[in-house]
């Protein structure tokens, strides 16, 4: 067996893994938790109250934006923190690729907020 095989082997046992690891929670409880359905069950449910009407209502997409520009800024930070802490180590190559990121996100901002997509109506 060469050396690319032994490779292969190993990413298919990741990925193998990478399967079954979330699959085994969700087939045993499947399997080993209890069901047993009924109407008051099966009825619509939100925050306490029974609902009026019906229960599928279509929300705005500003909704969606923001959470998905609360989504972009939370992975910035993720990104930018272990940057910052090892900005004295850093080259100046990666210094340049961290500015050119901010850059990037600071456009992206910049054209959501042009496009009003920023203003709670």
């Amino acid at each position: 067996m060469s050396m690319t095989d032994s490779n292969w082997l190993f990413v298919s046992l990741f990925i193998a893994i990478a399967l079954v690891f979330p699959a085994v929670p969700v087939v045993a409880a499947r399997i080993l938790g209890p069901h047993r359905p009924n109407p008051a069950k099966n009825e619509t449910f939100e925050c306490g109250m029974q609902t009026v009407g019906d229960s599928w209502v279509q929300f705005k997409i500003q909704y969606y934006i923001f959470g998905l520009l609360f989504l972009v800024f939370d992975v910035e930070s993720i990104f930018l923190f272990p940057w910052a802490v090892a900005y004295q180590q850093m080259a100046l190559f990666a210094v340049f690729e961290g500015l050119v990121f901010i850059l990037l996100l600071t456009g992206g901002l910049v054209y959501m907020w042009r496009k009003g997509a920023l203003e709670w109506v």
